[in-house]
């Protein structure tokens, strides 16, 4: 097969390999990988906080640093995408169907199941609002943007192939073509390819969820979430054969004007000004509590300390199983952008749309709680099917049905998106950083993703991608600690860049 790399072949073998064990023998599956994620939550926590915080801060010192003006490509490189497109390219592969499942569903429970505290109080629904925006915010922007900054910088400026090993020339030279780059990029693809089988699995159960809220008649199982993957697959496909500047940049653009249409009909309909004021007032206390939030574990509480584990810790892994990707994903399409314009561009505005989201959309959800009819929380069945949570929302909305109806094409079109640029990232990664992979390869990638989230929603469901994410991330923490440093010492080695001075007439 044109393009195959050692890498390939491996992490092709490997992946069957862990296929065919969640296919044969699933309980076991579960319970290794269970104690494995349990071993990581209980022990390493702290280092998952600690890393994150560290990509964030490293990434808005880079921004305002005298590298910020640095060019990513050649000095006369011009962006290959226009500003929405690249916004919407970005936002669709960083958070997707994560928004749709989690934008209702966290927050409510958090106000039932808060991280400390009395539920069901206004001081719970302030919390629950602010630790969605912490979760959705800032860090995860900030991992993601490490991880595209290094690749497009030595990638477009510094002509290395585009795979994660290449980041890592300046620590290890020409030992990035030996055993370890290779140890380097194999992780990263079992990174990618867990991170993004957990968001096809959600995708796969949302739907699911939508469909049978919608007709009792449609069960919500296994079987036909396993119809629902197949279905997408053979789409994302299509639309992988159609390549980058077709597929997945119209694909990226839908994505976000339904969902900006989908968060207007929630603030229109819904509580509109007690949605603003929840916004306004949950920004400014997710500023003045960032720090704390940041590094709090509850170290002399048991049940605080579970919570953590289940929220904070997962999201991190989560992201970190993701930034491969998204990284990988974001440094293809910022080709001819600053330093600083590629941070800046990817830590606001994202954020900013995040909080936005939760606020319309969970803000809603706890309004319904605490003023309306409720019956939210009982429709999740106390947490236990989250998937529900939006379309529970929407049935104490006018114009539900067609609501539900768009909802359901947005995360149809999350998923295809997701998956597909998943393939073109892998490809990426596994063809030696080519920037268009041959096609039979991501048509490969495509089938061994949707096949890892059938396994795992087969093994354990929402728990079991859970759990991929968390077991997949650890390695790959390691790595972009290594890859901060060796950045750095790449930029220190070229100095800082200063634009033209333009002329004034």
């Amino acid at each position: 097969m044109k393009g195959t790399t050692p890498v390939f072949m491996i992490s092709v073998c490997l992946a069957v390999i862990f296929i065919l064990w969640g296919a044969i023998a699933p309980s076991h599956l579960e319970s290794v990988s269970s104690n494995i994620q349990q071993f990581l939550q209980t022990r390493f926590g702290w280092f998952y906080l600690i890393s994150a915080s560290t990509f964030l801060l490293f990434t808005i010192y880079l921004a305002f640093s005298k590298y910020g003006n640095i060019k990513l490509g050649k000095d006369d490189d011009e962006p290959e995408y226009s500003t929405f497109s690249w916004f919407a390219m970005l936002f669709s592969a960083g958070m997707g169907i994560g928004l749709v499942f989690w934008g209702i569903a966290e927050p409510i429970s958090h106000f039932y199941v808060p991280p400390f505290g009395d539920a069901q109080t206004p001081e719970a629904a302030e919390n629950a609002l602010r630790f969605a925006f912490f979760h959705w915010g800032l860090h995860p922007w900030g991992i993601y943007a490490l991880i595209a900054l290094a690749l497009a910088y030595f990638k477009f400026r510094k002509n290395a192939p585009g795979t994660i090993s290449a980041t890592f020339y300046p620590l290890l030279g020409k030992h990035v073509n030996g055993p370890i780059g290779k140890t380097i990029d194999l992780i990263a693809v079992f990174a990618t390819v867990f991170g993004v089988a957990t968001s096809l699995g959600l995708g796969a159960i949302q739907i699911n969820g939508g469909f049978s809220y919608l007709n009792n008649n449609i069960p919500n199982n296994f079987n036909v979430q396993m119809i629902i993957i197949i279905g997408v697959t053979i789409l994302f496909m299509l639309s992988a054969i159609s390549g980058l500047g077709r597929g997945i940049k119209w694909l990226s653009n839908i994505n976000i004007l339904l969902a900006i249409l989908l968060m207007l009909f929630f603030l229109i309909l819904g509580p509109t000004t007690f949605l603003l004021n929840l916004f306004t007032t949950t920004i400014g206390s997710y500023v003045e509590y960032l720090p704390k939030m940041s590094f709090r574990l509850a170290p002399f509480s048991d049940e605080n300390s579970e919570w953590i584990q289940g929220w904070t810790i997962f999201y991190w892994a989560w992201w970190i199983a993701w930034s491969p990707f998204v990284g990988t994903f974001i440094a293809r399409v910022s080709k001819g952008r600053t330093i600083r314009e590629l941070i800046m561009g990817v830590l606001a505005v994202p954020t900013i749309f995040c909080a936005l989201w939760f606020a319309i959309f969970g803000g809603t959800g706890i309004h319904v709680e605490m003023f309306g009819n409720g019956g939210i929380w009982e429709a999740m069945e106390h947490g236990n099917n989250t998937e529900i949570a939006l379309f529970a929302t929407l049935s104490h909305l006018p114009l539900s049905t067609i609501a539900s109806v768009l909802s359901i094409v947005l995360i149809s079109t999350f998923f295809i998106t997701s998956a597909d640029s998943a393939t073109f990232v892998i490809g990426m990664q596994t063809t030696n950083g080519m920037l268009n992979p041959p096609l039979l390869i991501k048509i490969v990638w495509g089938i061994i993703q949707a096949s890892a989230a059938a396994v795992l929603l087969w093994s354990g469901g929402l728990t079991a991608l859970q759990t991929a994410s968390i077991v997949s991330a650890f390695p790959f923490v390691i790595i972009l600690i290594f890859m901060m440093f060796s950045l750095h010492k790449g930029l220190k080695q070229e100095g800082p860049t200063y634009p033209k001075k333009r002329k004034v007439f």
